[in-house]
């Protein structure tokens, strides 16, 4: 799978991702009290969250994000929550004018199926629609956040300018201490999210996480693992997925999850590195294999003794091979000493 293909699959992954875990209404509430910072929050009640089966993504946009939406009462007031998943690593400037066009179409879609004697009630009202745009890309949100301002001279024309706000949750720009501090499951999501590196997700998941997630109830930790599996996969070679994913289903505790997959993967990466260097060095035998196995020495230990740079440079391909196969083992340069016998 080439650099393209990997970034489209991991894309893919977090669309569908982030669409599974806030399908849980558990999890959209927890969003919202956790990242949106509003009064009319506090008067959100689970029971009267409806999850809307409809996606309201044009076709114009039909490949760029995945979205959802939320029918909710707060004190006998109807809400339509609109959530687009903006995850991407590029910054969207026509974002308000996208947003116009979906929140059209939703209105569009309520009016459609409220009786006509009804909606010319003049007492009819649409409900507001919030919007909330949820991006993780590691460039800084710079787009506007109100519609007026992508329109020319707005000022000129103040209140006649349409014009709304969406709410931004850019991922990348809380902190880990903030993060953690939440304690829950779409914190700790967002927690893995800002870095894609193996090691850290892993060393995030040990130190920072490991306490929050034995506190998940189990339809939680499951919403987890299933969020987990997707984005994970996604980033491995094919051949290995089907041991990650066992892994992943079969441990129930977390805790133990994490020091498999750890143990797996790094494995399994040490396996890839090594291969690599054997290609490599195949590849670049005329420009001198033991040139080669020096600088791999040196990049291990800071640098080699004078006698063990000799008989590198004067041991055959065959003895060159088998330091390069065992270079993981070796844990002092004196363990070359069986290898060169």
């Amino acid at each position: 799978m080439d650099d393209k293909n990997v970034k489209e699959a991991v894309h893919n992954q977090h669309d569908k991702g982030y669409k599974f875990l806030l399908s849980s209404k558990r999890v959209f509430i927890e969003l919202l009290r956790s990242f949106v910072k509003h009064e009319w929050v506090n008067d959100i009640d689970e029971a009267n969250v409806v999850k809307v089966d409809k996606s309201f993504v044009l076709q114009d946009f039909a490949d760029k994000e995945a979205d959802l939406v939320y029918r909710v009462r707060l004190k006998e007031r109807e809400v339509i929550f609109y959530i687009l998943m903006e995850l991407q690593s590029t910054v969207d400037y026509q974002m308000p004018y996208r947003l116009l066009l979906y929140m059209v179409e939703i209105w569009r879609s309520i009016l459609k199926d409220v009786p006509k004697k009804e909606s010319r009630r003049k007492d009819f009202e649409l409900p507001v629609i919030v919007q909330i745009v949820l991006y993780n890309g590691s460039r800084k949100w710079t787009a506007k956040t109100s519609y007026k301002e992508i329109l020319n001279s707005y000022e000129t024309f103040g209140e006649y300018a349409v014009d709304f706000k969406y709410i931004l949750i850019d991922v990348n720009r809380y902190t880990k201490e903030e993060l953690f501090r939440l304690e829950n499951l779409i914190a700790s999501v967002f927690l893995l999210e800002q870095k894609v590196e193996f090691e850290e997700m892993m060393a995030r998941l040990n130190k920072e996480l490991s306490n929050t997630l034995k506190k998940l109830n189990e339809d939680e930790i499951l919403l987890f693992k299933a969020w987990f599996k997707k984005i994970l996969l996604a980033r491995l070679p094919e051949e290995e997925r089907e041991n990650i994913e066992r892994i992943i289903d079969e441990n129930k505790e977390v805790e133990k999850m994490i020091s498999n997959l750890e143990k797996t993967i790094l494995q399994e990466m040490k396996e890839r590195e090594k291969k690599g260097m054997k290609k490599g060095i195949e590849k670049g035998m005329e420009k001198g294999i033991g040139v080669t196995v020096l600088k791999l020495l040196e990049k291990k230990f800071g640098s080699v003794p004078e006698e063990y740079v000799k008989k590198i440079e004067g041991a055959g391909k065959e003895t060159l091979l088998k330091i390069v196969d065992k270079i993981f083992e070796i844990d002092k340069i004196e363990d070359l000493e069986r290898l060169l016998k």
